[in-house]
């Protein structure tokens, strides 16, 4: 997938999770589109996007 973040060993990046969380989709209609994932994969993708910006935080500190 082009070198960005899957859920588990599936084909599915965290990306397309958290943009369908992110455009109001329901967990229940992303598990039917995608009914190999499971109810803890999306916990998982939004838990792994938080740690993203937690490490990224220090980048935008601007210098007094």
């Amino acid at each position: 997938m082009g070198g960005k973040p899957c859920i588990r060993s599936l084909r599915v990046t965290v990306g397309t999770v958290l943009g369908l969380l992110a455009s109001g989709e329901s967990r229940e209609r992303i598990l039917k589109a995608y009914p190999y994932l499971e109810h803890e994969d999306m916990s998982e993708a939004l838990g792994y996007a938080a740690w993203q910006l937690e490490e990224r935080e220090g980048e935008f500190l601007v210098p007094p």
